[in-house]
């Protein structure tokens, strides 16, 4: 069976290469960083979900390596995936400082230190 070239993002609908730089397995648009729940391990097609998988955080690993963090909008099972060279700066940046925008107390209290 030949390797599929490309591969229609479930989010934003735009069609995307499966070469990507800096990984052997794209997983995620690099546009809007969505992704399909289709694998137990990376590259291994075996899961049954195929759901969408939603980006809801950035980590960052020993050594400074990003990776995003997607959740299964069906199971909520969590996923880290290696970001790619040609991902969009600007939507990985705003995954990054979402949790800035939208912290767990007022921002307020601030002025009370």
């Amino acid at each position: 069976m030949p390797r599929q070239s490309s591969f229609r993002c479930v989010h934003c609908r735009l069609d995307v290469p499966m070469d990507a730089p800096g990984t052997r397995h794209r997983n995620h648009c690099p546009t809007c960083l969505w992704s399909r729940h289709v694998d137990r391990t990376p590259g291994d097609r075996a899961a049954d979900c195929s759901a969408g998988m939603a980006p809801i955080a950035i980590h960052v690993r020993q050594g400074g390596e990003w990776q995003i963090i997607h959740r299964c909008t069906f199971c909520g099972e969590l996923d880290a995936n290696r970001i790619a060279g040609d991902d969009n700066p600007l939507t990985l940046m705003r995954l990054a400082v979402a949790p800035l925008a939208q912290p767990p107390f007022p921002l307020d209290w601030f002025a009370r230190l």
